[in-house]
């Protein structure tokens, strides 16, 4: 008989609000383009990103300034240009759970 474990992934929506205009702090990765996720990969140090403690690495990008992304990056970096004091930015967090 063989064992089998589901994977259930759930997530959370996280709301943040940066202030004070660019630079926010925090990089970008993928992207339809590269048939991949928005996600964050890097949170500067000291940055605005950083000192909010909301935001991390591996989070994915799905609203900014209440539009819905659908996963362009040339739309996200267009969008968060276009952000002149405030940014407020929804991302996606996963947590996997096992059941076995």
């Amino acid at each position: 008989m063989m064992e089998t474990v589901e994977q259930l992934v759930s997530f959370q929506h996280v709301h943040v609000q940066l202030n004070g205009g660019a630079p926010w702090g925090f990089t970008l990765k993928g992207g339809l383009e590269h048939g991949e996720p928005l996600i964050i990969t890097k949170i500067e140090e000291g940055g605005k990103a950083a000192q909010c403690k909301k935001l991390r690495v591996g989070d994915e990008l799905v609203n900014i300034n209440g539009s819905a992304l659908y996963g362009s990056r040339q739309e996200a970096l267009i969008l968060i240009k276009g952000s002149y004091r405030v940014l407020k930015i929804v991302v996606r967090r996963y947590a996997d759970i096992h059941i076995c």
